[in-house]
């Protein structure tokens, strides 16, 4: 399988956006929200990743992304930790910058089998037509502290050591990403 693009292509797979009453999104925003569904969703792709800016943040209660590096690892991640991932529902609720969004999703742990909801306000910053930053807010908040935050940036050195990120659109496609 031979593709044009270094990336591959941008194969949304999150189309049904669905929005708070009175919030009008532009197709690039549905785009973007799309692509970030795709990943909570375990579905990360180098394609989608090619929204975000190279020096772009991801935060959530277990990490501090910053870069490229840490980032896109830390998506890929999600389908080695995971074997299953299920959205159970999203609304956007600002489309503003950022652009605000609940989300619920039900995560099992592979190899354990334990079972998590996780209920997000999730956080996206855009500069231009890029993503600069998304936060996953757990409940509303993200933990504070010194050692929480000691925490949350050694996880973002780690798991680029531990979760391959594919090279090109052809590696990433024998992955089952697209």
């Amino acid at each position: 399988m031979s593709t044009s693009e270094p990336f591959g292509k941008l194969n949304i797979e999150s189309k049904d956006i669905k929005t708070a009453s009175g919030v009008d999104l532009s197709e690039h925003q549905r785009t973007v929200i799309g692509s970030v569904l795709d990943l909570f969703a375990g579905r990360p792709s180098l394609a989608k990743l090619q929204l975000w800016k190279d020096d772009a943040e991801f935060t959530d209660p277990l990490t501090i992304a910053k870069g490229r590096k840490q980032y896109e690892a830390q998506w890929y991640g999600l389908q080695t930790a995971f074997s299953e991932i299920e959205r159970l529902g999203h609304e956007v609720k600002s489309n503003g910058n950022p652009i605000e969004m609940d989300l619920d999703t039900r995560y099992v742990v592979k190899g354990l089998g334990t079972e998590k909801k996780i209920s997000s306000k999730i956080e996206i910053w855009m500069e231009g037509d890029k993503i600069v930053k998304v936060a996953d807010k757990w409940n509303g908040s993200l933990p504070e502290g010194s050692i929480a935050q000691a925490f949350r940036r050694l996880n973002a050195v780690t798991v680029p050591n531990l979760v391959s990120v594919p090279k090109n659109a052809e590696e990433d496609a024998k992955r089952g990403n697209q």
